[in-house]
């Protein structure tokens, strides 16, 4: 073997190993002599001439993270357990390399704090009910922090509250109470309802006596069909008029009323 053709494939061997191939996704940030370029690489074919040049590869396509189960007492002091998901990505690469020493790592534990702090600033109510309301402001604390290091968290979502029992039992209660004051609200306004009814059918029937006889005969029609052993004799009201203004003639004047 010629001993000249070894520089040469000792040179061709550098060349290939300094081929680098980066995905659609992906940026390389390098260091040439311990400073950075002003642009990362990629994404497709890049050369990186070691031991001058080093690379640290970054990826930029969105990342979930769970969020650990925190304690978060709320402000009307009541102690839950809340876990939560965080969406993010690099949007500035060398950013996240040169600001924060692990980027996933930093947004783990800020996520963290974050999470508890600005839960432990409402109550358990507004916990349970304005989801979506805490989401976005959790989204917006979050955000404004990571924002210097290039990393943008795009959406944050409240993954589940963990009540203690006996705030659920107390909630339970709560919520039976209030289900049964809608029932007596509702219910008193179908007897007024009903009652209104009820005198418009009244000025109606007085109007026409010959509908009381009518609602008579419906009613025993009614009454015969459940096939019933009960017995009914119809009264008409007139009859029973007649007999109280025979009655009180029959029991004379009252006392102390002056004779006409």
């Amino acid at each position: 073997m010629d001993l000249s053709l070894i520089p040469i494939i000792v040179i061709v061997l550098y060349l290939l190993s300094s081929i680098k191939i980066l995905a659609e996704y992906e940026r390389g940030v390098i260091f040439r002599l311990g400073r950075v370029l002003d642009k990362p690489k990629g994404p497709g074919v890049i050369l990186v001439f070691s031991p001058i040049d080093r690379m640290v590869r970054l990826s930029l396509r969105v990342e979930a993270m769970e969020v650990p189960a925190q304690d978060v007492v709320t402000r009307d002091n009541v102690t839950v357990k809340v876990n939560a998901v965080i969406y993010f990505r690099i949007v500035e690469p060398t950013k996240a390399v040169i600001e924060v020493a692990n980027y996933l790592y930093a947004t783990s534990q800020l996520s963290q704090t974050t999470l508890r702090s600005v839960l432990g600033e409402v109550e358990l109510d507004e916990l349970l009910g304005q989801r979506e309301k805490l989401n976005v402001k959790l989204q917006s604390a979050l955000d404004q922090h990571t924002g210097p290091w290039g990393v943008k968290v795009a959406m944050v979502e409240v993954k589940q509250v963990d009540l203690p029992d006996q705030m659920i039992r107390a909630i339970a209660r709560q919520a039976e109470a209030e289900r049964e004051r809608r029932a007596k609200i509702i219910h008193a306004e179908g007897e007024a309802s009903a009652a209104a009814n009820l005198e418009k059918a009244a000025e109606m029937m007085a109007r026409q006596p010959a509908a009381i006889q009518l609602r008579y005969l419906q009613t025993l029609v009614e009454i015969g069909s459940e096939k019933n052993t009960t017995v009914v004799f119809p009264l008409p009201m007139d009859i029973l008029t007649s007999l109280g203004q025979v009655l009180r003639k029959l029991a004379g004047p009252e006392p102390g009323a002056t004779p006409s």
